[in-house]
């Protein structure tokens, strides 16, 4: 018990070997307590450092009214329930990790099988639907803002060039861009 008071002292002084010493002499402890009411390896190893988090940040309010263990033993305990409750309401347990292994002595796992390059039917709706209306978009913007728009987008230029090409200066071109890029946007969604 007197070694516990220097301990606790140590401690509260910021003694970083000792909070070390703290963390080493309980982990066994704190990890099978939250391992126990989680039975998940990782979780467990999390709530014990956040055990260990917590207890440091919260060192100064020990009233040692119980030993240092059983207080680190409630903090893993709240924790791992706590822990415990977010993945119930989450619906954990009907989940399937993409890591798991199709069937016995398998290397193939679920996410090698669901992993696709193939292209999304929505997206690939979505996208022909956006090049149908582009063009017409394009060509309902004012003359000067739509030229702007098809040497930069279509020709591929720089601001420089585009500058040079309309015999205006680079500010405007940009500016032009902008302005643009804004009428193109009310256009879409008129034509949506």
């Amino acid at each position: 018990m007197e070694r516990e008071k220097i301990l606790i002292a140590k401690l509260k002084s910021g003694d970083q070997c000792a909070f070390g010493e703290l963390v080493e002499s309980n982990w066994d402890k704190i990890f099978n307590r939250a391992n126990n009411l989680l039975s998940n390896r990782e979780d467990a190893e999390e709530v014990a450092q956040d055990t260990f988090v917590r207890a440091g940040r919260s060192l100064v309010n020990f009233r040692g009214e119980c030993s240092i263990s059983t207080w680190l033993y409630h903090i893993a305990t709240n924790l791992a329930r706590n822990k415990h409750w977010y993945w119930w309401r989450r619906k954990r347990f009907a989940s399937i990790s993409l890591d798991t292994p199709i069937g016995e002595d398998e290397s193939l796992t679920i996410a090698d099988v669901l992993a696709s390059d193939a292209v999304d039917p929505a997206e690939e709706n979505a996208s022909l639907e956006f090049m149908k209306i582009l063009p017409k978009a394009i060509d309902s913007l004012p003359e000067k803002y739509s030229e702007a728009l098809r040497l930069r987008n279509e020709e591929d230029l720089s601001y420089e060039e585009i500058s040079k090409r309309m015999g205006i200066s680079v500010g405007t071109v940009k500016s032009r861009l902008s302005r643009a890029r804004e009428y193109l946007r009310v256009e879409m969604e008129k034509l949506k």
